[in-house]
Formats: structure tokens, C-alpha cells, sequence
């Protein structure tokens, strides 16, 4: 069983979805002795490659590789293999690329870890949080995202991998169904009273670890704050309510 992480501070990671090393930097050493976590998305590393994960990794920072890879089965081991070398914390697919390329990701982990290597755990995306109903139907996929989710979700469990990334309102049906070793990893989370920018499933970090998240993630209510220290210690400060709310204490 996973043990519950003892603080809340463990609970936050960071989107780093700035255009720059030097920006991403600024945020670092804003952040620093207050963040322990970040994640790595396809804006960042579009633009610094995987240089910026080596000096978040080399200066102490857990990260979260966000590039969803999303393949034909062998394309996603050779990008779980890459990943695993870096040295991320852990990185994400996409459960829509179907059960196949979901067990080559596993496969290819429990090669690097059986070889010595870094193992870091691979979730899978389910859906956007800026999926709703009326994306859904666009795209054709049918159903809604309440029953969709679950069903990525088990898909991705049966296939080997850590856990997934979901939306805030489907956490607490995940953790009932899947259990506590299951990773659930939050985006789409905004403090109280902040505008949910363009998820339409969102969450405030409080609902989403008292719903049963492991982490949250949040960006630009942190990101473009006039001071992203303050705005990340106030928002650990409600993922601490969170954990007050789920009966696992507070940092």
C-alpha cells in the first residue's frame, strides 16, 4: 500500500508551461525551499528539449514529464525508455492509444528497472479537463466523461500501469474503484475563487485531495501570480485543509 505523503507541500506540483529556461528558472528560485515538485509539458521542453529536465533533476526537483505520448506501441516504449533516463519522477501516456501501447510503456519499464535503471511511474491520461460533453461528441466518442473515465482508468490499471491523470471530479469513483496504490494525479485545479481559465472540469485543491488526488497540479494561478511564492504557499495551505477533511493531517 502506498503510504500517505506526510506533507502537504509533497502534494503540489507546478506547472512549468513557460516558453523559456529563463523564466522556468525565475519560477525555481521563487519557488525554491517552498515547491518540491514540477511539471515539464510540451510548451517548456518544445522549446529547451530535455536539457531543462536534466537541471530540474540535477538541481533536486522532482519532475513530471507531461508529453502524453500517444503511438503506435514501440514508438511509446522507446519514449518510456527515454523518459525513465532522465531521471523524471514520472510521466504520462495516453490511454486512447488503447491497451497495446500501454503494456509496451509497462514492458519497457520493467526492462530499465530489471536492468538496473530508473523506474518511474507512467500514468495514463483519460481525458483532458477541458473535455466536456460537448468535445466528447465532436471527437465521437460516446458517453460523457463520468463513465468514460472509469473505463480509461481500469484500462490503463489492467495494462500495467501506475496510475492516471484525471480530472478533479472523477477522483473520488477512481480511488473507491481502484484503491489506494493507485496513483491520481489532479490538473485543472484552481485555488478558491480563481477562474477556471479553460478547463471545464475543474476543482479547487482542497475538493480535489480531499476526493482522494495524490497530487495536484496548478499552473498559472501560481505561475503569473505578482508572487508565486505567496500564491503557492496559499495554495498548500488548502491542499492542507484537504488532507484535514480526508483524516491524514496536515503539513
Amino acid at each position: 500500500m502506498m503510504s500517505p505523503l506526510p506533507q502537504a507541500a509533497d502534494r503540489l506540483i507546478v506547472a512549468l508551461d513557460v516558453p523559456t529556461w529563463a523564466e522556468a528558472d525565475r519560477l525555481i528560485r521563487d519557488l525554491k525551499g517552498i515547491v518540491r515538485r514540477v511539471k515539464v509539458g510540451q510548451t517548456l521542453f518544445t522549446a529547451c528539449g530535455p536539457d531543462a529536465v536534466h537541471r530540474l533533476v540535477e538541481g533536486g526537483m522532482g519532475v513530471f514529464l507531461d508529453l502524453k505520448y500517444h503511438d503506435i506501441p514501440a514508438t511509446v516504449a522507446g519514449a518510456a525508455r527515454s523518459a525513465a533516463r532522465l531521471g523524471v519522477e514520472m510521466f504520462n501516456v495516453h490511454a486512447l492509444g488503447g491497451r497495446a501501447m500501454m503494456v509496451a510503456c509497462a514492458d519497457a519499464l520493467a526492462d530499465e528497472e530489471a536492468s538496473g535503471s530508473h523506474r518511474p511511474k507512467a500514468l495514463a491520461v483519460t481525458l483532458l479537463t477541458s473535455v466536456d460533453e460537448k468535445v466528447m461528441e465532436e471527437v465521437r466518442l460516446e458517453g460523457e466523461p463520468a463513465t468514460m473515465v472509469p473505463r480509461l482508468a481500469a484500462l490503463a490499471s489492467q495494462a500495467g500501469l501506475d496510475g492516471v491523470v484525471a480530472s478533479p471530479r472523477e477522483v473520488s469513483a477512481l480511488r473507491s474503484a481502484r484503491g489506494l496504490d493507485f496513483l491520481i494525479v489532479v490538473p485543472g485545479v484552481r485555488p478558491a475563487g480563481a477562474d477556471a481559465d479553460d478547463h471545464a472540469r475543474s476543482a479547487t485543491p482542497r475538493d480535489a485531495i480531499a476526493a482522494g488526488a495524490d497530487y495536484v497540479v496548478v499552473g498559472r494561478p501560481i505561475t503569473r501570480a505578482a508572487s508565486p511564492a505567496g500564491a503557492a504557499e496559499a495554495v498548500i495551505a488548502e491542499i492542507a485543509e484537504g488532507l484535514a477533511e480526508a483524516g491524514e493531517g496536515s503539513p
